[in-house]
């Protein structure tokens, strides 16, 4: 009975922390978005900014449905507070997940951990600041003569968050190309071979989760290839697999 009770034990307590840890990440999105709802309108015509300078002087974005006024702006503020809290929300799986590590992946995951955030965070700035402006002047100038441009506010966020998305996650290849030749799954050199099929394939991406437009297409497919390129030139240094013969190094539960 007292064996059973021992092998219980310590899934119990792993369970307890996963708890723990889960209620940390989701105070700090809770907090941040209370922080943010005052400033959810300014930041919604933040937001709106890249396609309200293409409208015409008195135009303006409107709303199709009673309740969107308030639901937009509110899904905003949630989805930034999200976003803002994921370095929060990041550091708790690393507290998690570290007492099974080794010492080397420890000094590996804590760079690529930081890194995927900051990447995350250039993608998104990346849409905002470079892709947003060009697609907009696209569509406001293809519009067919007699056709006033009038963009309702919840399929503007949708649209925008679909690209922040897609964006986010395709500044992440560099990560992803790095943990595949940790793990032992590819190599630098099979990498280089697929080349031209991740070229054709960022294309396809590009093609899928950007609007029908080439621009928009172009502007998330060249980078992708870029940060695969990077994700190879920087592989050339990561040490290949867990290492059996390093000595395993449990950490300390603390209250953090």
């Amino acid at each position: 009975m007292s064996r059973i009770a021992d092998m219980e034990m310590p899934l119990i307590e792993h369970l307890k922390e996963l708890r723990d840890r889960l209620l940390r990440s989701v105070a700090a999105v809770v907090v941040i978005f209370v922080l943010l709802m005052p400033f959810a309108d300014p930041l919604y015509l933040f937001l709106s900014k890249p396609l309200l300078q293409h409208f015409p002087a008195d135009a303006k974005l409107i709303a199709t449905d009673v309740a969107a006024p308030f639901f937009a702006p509110f899904k905003l503020a949630m989805i930034t507070a999200i976003f803002l809290a994921m370095p929060i929300i990041l550091f708790q799986l690393w507290r998690f997940v570290a007492p099974g590590l080794y010492r080397h992946e420890k000094k590996l995951l804590i760079p690529l951990l930081v890194s995927s955030v900051a990447l995350f965070y250039v993608g998104i700035a990346f849409a905002y600041y470079v892709v947003f402006p060009l697609v907009f002047a696209f569509f406001t100038q293809t519009a067919p003569e007699g056709v006033t441009v009038m963009t309702d506010i919840n399929s503007y966020l949708d649209f925008t968050l679909k690209l922040f998305f897609a964006f986010g996650l395709a500044f992440e290849i560099p990560i992803a190309t790095v943990l595949l030749i940790w793990s032992g799954v590819t190599s630098v050199e099979r990498l280089r071979e697929k080349r031209p099929y991740v070229i054709v394939g960022a294309f396809a991406v590009g093609m899928f989760l950007t609007p029908p437009d080439a621009i928009s297409q172009t502007l998330l497919a060249v980078p992708m290839w870029l940060l695969y390129e990077a994700g190879i030139l920087f592989g050339q240094w990561v040490p290949k697999g867990r290492g059996a013969h390093e000595e395993y190094e449990p950490e300390q539960e603390s209250s953090d």
